[in-house]
């Protein structure tokens, strides 16, 4: 009786959830990854730049 309870109410679906949540953060982290990466090199040049300025002066 509770197990046809449990299925009528979806509660055997956490595993699933649990699932969903780690593909939607790996999916976070690759994006972070991607976004960190693209910025990293323009940061870099902002960085040279200043100490070019500095050094410079």
């Amino acid at each position: 009786m509770s197990q046809s309870l449990e299925a009528w109410l979806g509660l055997e679906e956490k595993g699933q959830a649990l699932v969903e949540y780690a593909l939607i953060l790996v999916l976070i982290a690759i994006l972070v990854i991607a976004v960190l990466t693209l910025l990293g090199t323009q940061v870099s040049q902002v960085f040279s730049t200043i100490t070019s300025t500095i050094r410079g002066s």
